[in-house]
């Protein structure tokens, strides 16, 4: 993989969005068209175990996501980037890329962390009461996967962005728990 030269942008469509955890510059609204985000891979240690899988997002083929762009100041890159790999391609569920994004400011080139539908942590399209029982079980280094769920969906809240499906799963999972 290439490395631009210069600054670079991150898309951050989950935890990224809210717990980046590396030096930016700059943060933005963002728009990826041609993906979508999705509640659609398995996690085995940050959100679950292998015994007990919880679930996390990828970006999956199709539609459109809002996030955020993170932008990083070149002589950052190589450590970010290195960063990046540690904590997002531990099981390699995801196919990097750099891809075009639309910011209010322009188009930029962004990199994002793709779901790899070939890989067994890939769950596919769940039903609902599928990805509850996932979602309640959820228990991973990084915490219970409801709470992530909950912290993605109050920070695109924040950002003005609505995204009904997580919405209602989380809906759907606080009202199975109590």
């Amino acid at each position: 993989m290439e490395i631009p030269k210069g600054d670079i942008w991150i898309f951050g469509y989950g935890s990224l969005m809210w717990r980046p955890d590396f030096p930016y510059t700059d943060s933005q609204s963002a728009l990826l068209k041609g993906y979508h985000r999705s509640l659609c891979l398995y996690s085995f240690q940050h959100r679950g175990t292998p015994e007990m899988p919880g679930l996390v997002f990828g970006l999956d083929r199709g539609g459109s996501c809002r996030g955020v762009a993170l932008k990083v100041a070149a002589e950052n890159t190589e450590d970010v980037l290195h960063y990046l790999h540690e904590r997002e391609m531990l099981n390699r569920v995801y196919l990097p890329k750099w891809l075009p994004v639309t910011l209010a400011s322009g188009k930029v080139t962004a990199y994002a962390f793709i779901a790899d539908r070939r890989h067994k942590q890939y769950t596919g399209r769940l039903t609902d009461p599928d990805a509850v029982k996932y979602i309640l079980q959820g228990y991973g280094k990084r915490g219970h996967c409801l709470e992530y769920l909950q912290n993605t969906l109050n920070h695109l809240g924040e950002l003005g962005i609505k995204d009904a499906p997580l919405h209602r799963l989380v809906r759907l999972a606080e009202k199975a728990s109590v």
